[in-house]
């Protein structure tokens, strides 16, 4: 069932629903868009929609021009002396920023409900920032750039400082993710069709392993599982989502894996239900796959959008129909034609 859509102000290629408490209504939205020319630049915004699932309501309360955007992550864990959500930007002009998450009354601005307001930013590389993600406890953030280089970003006190960087892949790094379970160990994963994990704890980073056989094109995602400590999902542009092990990493559990038709750019583990992973296939729309015993398997598809399947989150909180337990609803974007969907999985795939 669809909530609502909304055409945005430029190219789209994220979308985050932000997980605090309170503010599981949030959605935020990316944009990059190249505009070229005698002296081409990349502009881009962020987004803010306030989501009702229950009432099919997606209303628009704030928007905030940037530079062009790669990635956005909203933290997770609470930050000493902050107390509002923070929404981290990785950018082509090579810049970390980070966000809060305000809230104003309709009497007393001229914003309408949340927004957002700028709490501190660092020029990382004069590379592009392609990816960013919090470490557990929302002190650090890991960052993949063009070149091929990873950095540490350290947040402490409302200010942002490197703690490392190195070069840790031949091209563009697309995907870098904490391991949520042992929060010293960073994966990243690149266009060399490589994907590593590190650990961060040494200067420069030691590698922990790397494996360059599998994947036969460039790796665009990585999620590692918030149930099982040993699960690492990737998603590749040779079109497979793949499960891994850890604890053996020279082949995925299942050595095909899955198949989705598309490059596989978004992965995201649902937010309570194990097994259950939301995918963005670029030219095949999205996809709901559940993996069970190391086997995956497409129980649901959403095909209503007419460009590349970029963006995609859950919402977090639940809702109940007939008693039982369920996710409100989905978030998606696709590239050039600008289009941001909010829908409701029609079949019953939280069982």
């Amino acid at each position: 069932m669809d909530v609502g859509h909304s055409y945005l102000e430029g190219n789209a290629d994220a979308v985050e629903f932000c997980p605090h408490d309170s503010f599981h209504n949030v959605l935020a939205a990316s944009t990059y868009t190249l505009q070229e020319g005698d002296q081409p630049s990349r502009a881009g915004s962020i987004s803010l929609f306030d989501v009702d699932a229950d009432a099919c309501r997606l209303n628009l309360t704030h928007r905030l021009e940037t530079a062009g955007i790669f990635d956005i992550k909203w933290n997770s864990g609470f930050v000493q002396n902050v107390g509002h959500p923070l929404l981290a930007q990785a950018d082509a002009d090579g810049y970390v920023r980070i966000h809060s998450l305000q809230s104003s009354d309709l009497d007393e601005s001229d914003v309408c409900g949340n927004y957002l307001k700028v709490v501190c930013g660092k020029h990382i590389s004069s590379s592009m920032c392609l990816c960013i993600d919090w470490n557990p406890s929302s002190t650090s953030m890991t960052v993949g750039l063009s070149d091929g280089s990873v950095s540490i970003i350290s947040m402490q006190e409302s200010q942002l400082s490197i703690l490392q960087d190195w070069k840790a892949h031949e091209f563009e790094v697309w995907a870098t993710s904490f391991d949520v379970h042992q929060p010293q160990l960073i994966y990243t994963g690149s266009d060399d069709c490589k994907f590593s994990c590190w650990d961060w704890r040494d200067d420069p980073s030691n590698s922990v392993f790397q494996n360059a056989k599998v994947h036969k094109m460039g790796i665009c995602s990585i999620a590692k599982s918030p149930n099982d400590p040993n699960i690492v999902l990737t998603g590749s542009y040779d079109e497979h989502l793949r499960i891994w092990d850890v604890r053996s990493i020279s082949y995925p559990i299942s050595e095909t894996s899955i198949c989705l038709g598309g490059g596989v750019w978004r992965v995201k583990h649902h937010p309570f239900i194990p097994g259950l992973i939301l995918t963005a296939c670029m030219h095949n729309g999205f996809a709901v796959v559940k993996i069970k015993d190391g086997q995956a398997e497409v129980i649901e598809t959403y095909k209503k959008h007419d460009s590349l399947a970029y963006g995609a989150d859950w919402q977090r909180g639940v809702s109940y129909a007939a008693g039982r337990r369920k996710s409100k609803a989905i978030a998606t974007c696709s590239f050039y034609d600008r289009l941001l969907r909010v829908w409701i999985p029609e079949g019953d795939i939280f069982h």
